[in-house]
């Protein structure tokens, strides 16, 4: 399947350092990547490193959840890209499980593109809000889950 203008704007790592340092500095810092981005999911990573750390020797739970939230919050982005009538998208809630030290590259990889897709599709037609759970999971080097997120996004018409 081809690439959306979106998906080509966040898969060129240039254009998208770029929205980083604008939009989003402190995961510029962190050193947030996007790995892929596809109508189906979304990749990101962060590295271990001086400024990612926390005082036990890994990942800071806060730039873990930056790279999570990122995989969750673009495909949302990627299908409301242009939107007619546009579509507004707000976290409320956020839920994290930790199962291991995160030491390395992490990956975070979201499967929820379709849902996503189809909720949104229902959003634009029936103008009222809705809210779902989109999952995030977290893996070190060595293919072992460092963590869980759950990200609950609200998302609504902004029809006129």
């Amino acid at each position: 399947m081809p690439q959306t203008k979106f998906q080509k704007l966040v898969n060129n790592s240039f254009l998208f350092r770029i929205y980083l340092l604008k939009s989003l500095p402190m995961a510029y810092i962190a050193g947030v990547r996007v790995k892929e981005l596809s109508d189906s999911k979304a990749i990101t990573t962060v590295k271990f490193g001086w400024l990612t750390q926390n005082p036990f020797h890994s990942i800071y739970f806060a730039c873990q959840a930056m790279a999570a939230e990122m995989s969750t919050g673009l495909l949302v982005m990627n299908s409301i890209y242009n939107s007619t009538p546009a579509v507004s998208m707000l976290i409320v809630q956020n839920k994290a499980t930790y199962f291991k030290k995160a030491i390395g590259k992490i990956t975070f990889t979201c499967n929820d593109g379709n849902h996503i897709t189809e909720l949104i599709a229902k959003v634009k037609q029936g103008g009222e809000g809705v809210t779902t759970d989109l999952k995030s999971i977290g893996v070190d080097e060595h293919g072992d889950t460092v963590a869980e997120f759950i990200f609950t996004w609200s998302l609504k018409a902004k029809i006129k």
